[in-house]
């Protein structure tokens, strides 16, 4: 990370020593200005005074722009001091950049002008100059929050671990896909959605129209569009009509490989009257659908690669913002996470699960059954058992999951293909399954649950070149708490909205 800053510091640098002298004033990027490999004149840096300290022959700053978890020590004549030079101020300092005689920084500015760009109250400014906020303090002022260095380290985090993402999948040939957020479809059939209605509908004592004609929704999941996506058309029949069916998935895999790959990455939205620790009305997912899988391994395999991927992008570009989280906030922390990185995942089916939560000695709040849902308290425990490698749950019971989840026509326990990920403190990670490909089986479950009109169009599907797939989601919040140790949800999110609570 040293060496990336450090050529920016040093190209930003160079190019300043090209102007003429009254311009070469170049500006620095706190980032920058610490990274640089020697010592330079003429540099501006822009930031946040995080500290004051002033003395008899000298002043020192701290002051730190968003860019770095460490600040720039900024070395001044006491005569550049002024009363609106406070901590929470904003300043333009102007100066030398010089080796420093601290052993901890690098680089330290010797300011020849310090202009403060916005002053400070410092009386009402929530944030006080070095006090270590708790996170439920400083979630009061979403429009200040980020000023708070664990915020910052937050923010920082979410950008890069977005970044990775997005890599993981265009590196592995996927195409990213811009879901809709207004839908008139409820994927996950749990009812919770957020109608859209104008502004104005509230307030007409006429009857009312829809503005799309039709009811419209928060998207609860992009996965039914990613399945149109990743569809297929009247070119893969023509396909098989010319080289047969075999022939024909094997050229349709060589010439279309990355349209048969699609993922989306963008806001949900669940309308859910919860205050937890665990919920969101406004979150982020990460789904993803792979064409032509018949197996559950496949689609298991880009979880435990996506999620070690992304990890190690993250500790390797934010470390000194990571540790701040597992020093401060979540002890023990880095151990797991080391933990779950250098181990292979554990696969049990959803029998052994329950088994597993029997046998517990353990009490639990909701008495673990075959054909009930796994609560947190017994994701947790699952983890716990298998010591603390996220473990994968696969073939639950047919009745607890969604209709478009592949029927393993198995008998009396009649389960689906489907896989929940589980990991530590936090319980479901990911989940996802193979979906039902074959018409007659679709249809016969969609009839039973009264749905077939309005998926008349997921049936088309089925009709026109489907082939095997699958896919799954990710809650990115989910993910930062998972490698961070973040207690709550609502603190790895900029602005967190729930249930009674939409501030700014």
């Amino acid at each position: 990370m040293l060496g990336a800053r450090a050529r920016g510091g040093w190209q930003a640098l160079r190019r300043c020593a090209s102007l003429p002298r009254a311009q070469r004033a170049v500006r620095l990027r706190v980032r920058e200005a610490l990274g640089a490999r020697e010592p330079a004149g003429e540099v501006k840096v822009q930031g946040w005074v995080r500290s004051v300290r002033s003395q008899k022959e000298v002043l020192f700053l701290h002051i730190n722009d968003g860019s770095s978890l460490e600040s720039l020590q900024v070395v001044a004549d006491p005569s550049l001091e002024n009363r609106d030079l406070t901590f929470g101020s904003a300043v333009e300092v102007q100066g030398k950049l010089v080796k420093s005689p601290h052993r901890m920084q690098n680089m330290e500015l010797k300011a020849e002008t310090i202009r403060v760009v916005g002053p400070c109250d410092t009386w009402s400014f929530p944030l006080k100059m070095k006090e270590r906020h708790a996170l439920e303090y400083v979630r009061q002022f979403p429009h200040l929050r980020c000023r708070n260095n664990t915020l910052g380290s937050l923010l920082r985090i979410r950008s890069e671990a977005t970044a990775a993402i997005h890599s993981f999948f265009q590196d592995n040939g996927y195409v990213h896909i811009h879901t809709p957020i207004i839908t008139s479809n409820d994927c996950e059939g749990a009812g919770e959605l957020f109608q859209i209605e104008r502004s104005n509908e509230a307030r007409e004592p006429v009857e009312k129209t829809h503005f799309f004609d039709v009811p419209a929704f928060l998207t609860v999941s992009g996965q039914l569009h990613l399945e149109v996506m990743a569809g297929f058309t009247e070119l893969m029949t023509n396909l098989q009509a010319v080289v047969g069916k075999v022939w024909a998935g094997e050229v349709w895999r060589r010439l279309t490989r990355a349209f048969t790959h699609v993922f989306t990455f963008g806001p949900t939205f669940r309308a859910e009257n919860s205050q937890s620790r665990r919920h969101l009305s406004e979150f982020y997912m990460v789904e993803a659908e792979l064409s032509f899988t018949e197996s559950l391994q496949d689609i298991m395999q880009v979880m435990e690669d996506l999620f070690k991927t992304t990890t190690h992008t993250v500790l390797s570009k934010c470390p000194h913002d990571v540790e701040l989280f597992h020093k401060y906030i979540a002890p023990g922390r880095k151990d797991r996470l080391e933990q779950m990185l250098k181990n292979k995942f554990v696969i049990i089916s959803y029998n052994e699960a329950v088994e597993i939560l029997k046998q517990a000695s353990q009490t639990f709040s909701f008495k673990p059954e075959w054909g009930c849902d796994l609560q947190t308290e017994h994701e947790k425990y699952l983890v716990k058992h298998c010591g603390e490698v996220p473990v994968f749950v696969i073939n639950y019971p047919y009745n607890l999951k969604p209709f478009y989840m592949r029927d393993n026509e198995d008998g009396p326990q009649h389960t689906v293909a489907a896989v929940d990920l589980l990991v530590s403190g936090i319980g479901e990670l990911c989940g996802g399954s193979l979906r039902e490909e074959r018409l007659p089986f679709l249809e016969s479950r969609l009839q039973r649950l009264g749905l077939t009109d309005a998926y008349q169009w997921y049936l088309d599907l089925r009709k026109f070149g489907s082939v095997p797939h699958g896919g799954f989601g990710m809650g990115f919040e989910r993910y930062l708490q998972c490698i961070l140790g973040v207690d709550n949800i609502k603190d790895v999110i900029p602005f967190p909205r729930f249930s009674h609570s939409c501030l700014l």
